[in-house]
């Protein structure tokens, strides 16, 4: 697939990416546009998120989270439109870490940012909207929705901070009622997500733990507490 070419993924389509059939709407696969190297989603992702307003702990621990990540092989998948999302990043795409970004919009007239075609040259990066075309403002209800589809595709998640009550907070109770891996940094201002149940980790923990394989299956929330 050409970096440059968007290209419009149906159901019906021969070449529907098996990985997408995770998430859907009322259980239809969804159409999709993508732009950049589909292998990626072949690959373990994990889900990355964090609220709009983040308290300044968990700002130091992002950006610790960001520097570990952005030299590995793990596929980092968000929708990158929070500040600190934003932050991390331009962080990753510093790195040669895998990435998919999901902006809230469709892709018809989205220009691809000069820091973005390195990545995509390299085949590292994946731009993946699961909107029309002709949406070409992200609006609060579209991030839900979006939000709601990069977690049912993430293997596993992880949450820098979410405002207790906010819309993150929300994705986490629900991916965790999917039975889901749901990590969270380690801090004071994450303790209303760790109380939910999430697996508390330190920025230097991630690597090794969103790097365990089981030959047969993903690890359930249980089963990654008796790792940790």
């Amino acid at each position: 697939m050409n970096p440059e070419n968007k290209i419009l993924f149906t159901p019906e389509s021969s070449d529907y990416p098996a990985a997408l059939q995770r998430c859907s709407d009322n259980g239809r696969p969804l159409t999709v546009t993508a732009q950049g190297n589909l292998n990626v989603l072949d690959s373990t992702l994990l889900g990355f998120f964090c609220s709009v307003r983040s308290p300044g702990d968990t700002i130091l621990k992002t950006y610790d989270l960001a520097r570990a990540l952005r030299d590995t092989d793990t596929t980092i998948i968000g929708g990158f439109q929070s500040p600190m999302e934003k932050e991390c990043l331009d962080l990753l795409l510093r790195g040669t870490a895998p990435i998919v970004i999901c902006p809230a919009r469709g892709l018809n007239r989205m220009r691809t940012p000069k820091n973005w075609k390195n990545p995509l040259a390299e085949g590292r990066m994946l731009i993946l909207s699961f909107f029309d075309g002709n949406i070409h403002r992200p609006t609060a209800t579209i991030a839900t929705r979006r939000n709601a589809h990069i977690a049912a595709l993430a293997d596993h998640i992880l949450i820098a901070h979410a405002e207790p009550g906010g819309k993150t907070e929300t994705l986490c109770k629900d991916a965790l009622a999917q039975d889901k891996p749901v990590f969270v940094l380690h801090s004071p201002d994450n303790a209303h997500l760790i109380e939910l149940g999430t697996i508390p980790i330190s920025a230097e923990e991630v690597c090794d733990a969103i790097l365990y394989r089981e030959d047969i299956n993903t690890p359930t929330i249980d089963e990654w507490k008796d790792l940790s």
